[in-house]
């Protein structure tokens, strides 16, 4: 056994060339089948736009969902049209960054209620800014949706 075991055969390594062609976008770097016909950085910048994408997506998603959280799906009953009325009826909406109570700044710290205003830390509670949520009606959609009417058939007697 000589270095003839080493010596490669006419053919190269083995393996079958590479097709190489031009980036599909144009750019004049070479693509490959593995990158759908896209140049390495192109490819990379696909990937880029699509994750993007998908994070605007989610974004969107999770902005409807605390939407409709905030929406109740019940017709308004009368305690949410005096709410309706009161709002409509001049009082100043706080900005965001701002306690709607004392109008004092909150900045990151302002806790959201779920009557949709921004309040600090010592309106914070329901029972110290006059909150207008129905805790209780949610507490019973809750308890009705988890817990369904169960009904058993009549028995039959002979």
């Amino acid at each position: 056994m000589g270095s003839d075991g080493n010596k490669m055969k006419s053919g190269g390594t083995g393996f079958p060339p590479p097709q190489t062609a031009l980036c599909a976008n144009g750019c004049g770097f070479f693509g490959t089948a593995a990158t759908m016909g896209l140049c390495t950085r192109c490819f990379r910048e696909l990937r880029m736009k699509e994750r993007r994408q998908e994070d605007l997506a989610k974004a969107a998603v999770e902005q409807l969902a605390l939407y409709s959280r905030l929406q109740p799906d019940s017709p308004p009953s009368s305690t949410s049209a005096s709410v309706v009325t009161a709002e409509q009826s001049g009082r100043q909406a706080a900005p965001p960054n701002r306690c709607d109570a004392c109008k004092k700044k909150v900045r990151v710290m302002g806790f959201e209620c779920r009557c949709g205003r921004t309040f600090c830390g010592i309106h914070r509670y329901p029972e110290k800014h006059d909150c207008t949520f129905d805790f209780k009606a949610q507490g019973r959609d809750a308890i009705a949706k988890a817990n369904p009417m169960v009904k058993a058939d009549k028995i039959q007697r002979f």
